[in-house]
């Protein structure tokens, strides 16, 4: 299985994939079903520090996460908490998250961890986060069956009305992995896939005939569904790169094939592509036709790299605007139970093959062995989310904490700070609670200032400004049919929910 690559302007029909076999939705590979959704374990051996610090994925019933209920609705939310460092200006916009509870959820918070957003039908979505799609932002995550450290589904673009827009599916034989769900600006989306393959995995004492998760990366146009490029990393990258030591019995069966690579991330770099192999520990530079560049990080690497900037098991490989490349370290390499996480920074001599770390930060003790990424802003403060430590940091542009979005259930595999406007389709919905007042909310809404409560086509009752994802209003013995009604700042009626009878 060939690159193939193709300019996103053209539009070739690509290769069939023949020997690519997929594990049908009752091969679970080593899945653990926990809750009625599929909990992600992405371990790896011979690390001390997951056990003593990481919430145990292989039990039968992980850690019960604290939800917060509301009562107008039945949407639920980790409950989360912040800090936030006394006069600290923070980058504007919202906190979008995929916590897991155990299966994965697409939230957006505020800053003062309330929800803004729920994914209202119980669907799996991992990478939550805003990107722009012909000139306009879009809301975009990644949905499907989630299996033990992969998945197998769909990438899912939705309006400010959250209405979808688009849906983006692997093409030849394969089903896009929720590692990745990249829209660039050509209109075109970059996924991942772990496509089940024969393979030979006697250079690392396993069975010559032997089957792997294999590492492929599509470049899909996003209108047409066409595949203009697509890259079979095992055509390229050594068996014996891999970190990552074989259990007993993996590599043996199609039903339990050994991951040797990991792919968790990839990037456009400028005419090439910029991925992130877990279980190498590398990142890999590609070009169009599909041969490998360099190698940063790993048994291989191109560049020498500094003692104090040695990475493993990361993700999130990004090129920056000034040309310098980020990486989240989980550092889950280390045989020592004090690892840290990192989200570091590097300037990179591709002539001199040397890389220089040139910022790398960390904060208290925090370590995702698993997930995670940074995300650099423009204005120049950084958010971390570490992945299974489920905590997202913001750092100002000189470093420093400023502010933590806490306790999200079992950790988040990404997080980001966004500007969104969300101008749902749905109505608010108003209910009457046991204490007597009414409750208000409107899930993804995020102009609202005021609540008005009214007697339907009659006089208003009450408005109070909106307080959290979920408002009270006291009825001081109103009766009747009542309407709650959003107000924007300026005061214009934003939505009424339906008529409620006390």
């Amino acid at each position: 299985m060939s690159a193939t690559s193709q300019e996103p302007d053209s539009r070739p029909a690509g290769p069939a994939r023949r020997d690519v076999l997929m594990l049908g939705a009752g091969a679970a590979v080593g899945a653990v079903a926990v809750g009625g959704g599929w909990a992600l374990a992405e371990r790896d051996d011979g690390d001390e520090k997951a056990e003593a610090k990481a919430p145990s994925v292989e039990a039968d019933t992980p850690p019960a996460p604290d939800l917060q209920r509301f009562v107008s609705t039945q949407l639920v939310a980790p409950r989360a908490s912040t800090w936030r460092k006394e006069g600290a200006a923070l980058s504007a916009g919202l906190l979008l998250t995929c916590c897991r509870t155990p299966s994965f959820r697409g939230l957006i918070y505020d800053d003062a961890g309330q929800p803004v957003w729920i994914e209202p039908d119980g669907n799996a979505g991992i990478d939550l986060r805003v990107q722009t799609y012909r000139g306009r932002p879009v809301l975009t995550y990644w949905t499907g069956l989630v299996l033990e450290g992969l998945g197998f589904g769909k990438g899912v673009l939705l309006d400010e009305q959250y209405q979808v827009v688009a849906e983006v599916r692997a093409g030849n034989g394969i089903l896009s992995d929720f590692h990745e769900f990249k829209l660039t600006d050509q209109g075109t989306a970059l996924v991942t896939a772990y496509p089940v393959m024969p393979f030979d995995l006697s250079p690392i004492d396993g069975p010559a005939e032997g089957w792997i998760f294999g590492a492929c990366v599509q470049e899909i146009d996003v209108e047409t569904g066409e595949v203009l490029f697509d890259w079979d990393g095992m055509e390229h990258i050594d068996l014996t790169e891999t970190h990552r030591k074989r259990e007993e019995g993996e590599g043996e069966s199609q039903e339990k094939p050994f991951d040797p690579v990991h792919l968790n991330s990839v990037v456009r770099d400028g005419d090439a592509y910029l991925l992130s192999a877990r279980h190498t520990s590398t990142v890999y530079r590609v070009d169009r036709s599909g041969e490998i560049l360099w190698r940063l990080g790993g048994e291989r690497s191109d560049f020498e790299v500094p003692e104090e900037g040695r990475f493993g098991w990361q993700h999130d490989a990004q090129r920056q605007p000034d040309g310098t490349i980020t990486i989240y370290d989980n550092h889950d390499n280390a045989t020592e139970t004090d690892s840290v996480s990192a989200a570091l920074r590097f300037e990179v001599d591709e002539e001199a093959r040397t890389a220089t770390l040139v910022q790398a930060l960390r904060h208290e003790d925090r370590y995702g062995y698993a997930m995670g990424n940074a995300q650099y802003l423009p204005d120049g403060h950084v958010v971390v989310g570490w992945g299974m430590d489920p905590i997202v940091t913001e750092f100002d542009e000189s470093g420093e904490a400023v502010f933590e979005l806490r306790d999200l259930a079992l950790g988040s595999y990404r997080a980001y700070r966004h500007e969104w406007t969300g101008r749902p389709r749905t109505s608010p919905d108003l209910a009457i609670g046991p204490d007597g007042s009414a409750h208000v909310s409107w899930n993804g809404a995020t102009e609202v200032a005021r609540w008005r409560l009214r007697q339907q086509g009659g006089a208003v009752v009450a408005t109070v400004d909106r307080s959290g994802f979920e408002t009270a209003i006291p009825l001081d013995g109103a009766g009747g049919r009542l309407v709650a009604e959003a107000l924007s700042r300026s005061g214009q009626v934003l939505g009424r929910s339906r008529a409620v009878t006390v």
